[in-house]
């Protein structure tokens, strides 16, 4: 479990191709994986993965990624030098800032406009798949593992709105968005449940 507070960034040295899998070579700059272990779970762009092999010495930790994944995430786009959002998975008895969130990943969501107010930045997003009925206001919404609050949704469009403060942006990918770029998404499993069961005991 995680709680979408990023602690930072590293960056993909390799993407090795397997057979049904590729394999995501991260550096360990930043020293977030100075306990690491195998079979460890790291959230990579808001994607849960498992990390397959430790080098330390080389400052490095690897972690596969199966086709499927790859398919529903924008982990298929990354390369060499690309930056990723780093959070460990959550301690017990550990502060939680955030929300709860599981890695488990919907899909990808387009950035339809940004704009930016001040140092902040207001970005419009829109949800794919029928799935907006899962956002409400004030609600949360996992984005490339940022836990983020939704300031506005748009029924209509399948647009939410969230507003990124000076820090996320400095310690995230965010700082780079651009409108067009897509983006993963996470949906409060909580929500999904209650929604889900009060659109059953409707239809019945």
């Amino acid at each position: 479990m995680y709680t979408g507070i990023v602690q930072g960034l590293e960056k993909v040295l390799e993407v090795r191709q397997g057979n049904g899998f590729t394999t995501l070579v991260i550096s360990n700059n930043q020293n977030f994986f100075h306990d690491v272990f195998i079979g460890a779970s790291v959230a990579i762009n808001g994607v849960c993965l498992t990390a397959t092999q430790i080098d330390l010495g080389a400052n490095q930790v690897h972690f596969d990624v199966s086709d499927l994944t790859n398919r529903l995430t924008t982990l298929k786009l990354l390369s060499a030098g690309d930056e990723v959002n780093i959070e460990r998975s959550a301690k017990v008895g550990a502060e939680n800032g955030g929300h709860n969130l599981y890695g488990h990943i919907e899909g990808t969501a387009q950035v339809k406009q940004l704009s930016r107010h001040g140092d902040t930045l207001h970005l419009d997003i829109q949800i794919p798949n029928g799935n907006i009925k899962y956002f409400f206001l004030k609600g949360f919404i996992g984005l490339n593992g940022c836990s983020l609050t939704v300031n506005r949704v748009d029924r209509t469009t399948s647009e939410i709105s969230v507003d990124l403060i000076p820090e996320t942006l400095r310690l995230t990918t965010w700082k780079d968005i651009q409108v067009g770029d897509t983006v993963n998404y996470e949906i409060d499993q909580t929500t999904r449940t209650l929604v889900d069961t009060l659109e059953n005991i409707h239809q019945r």
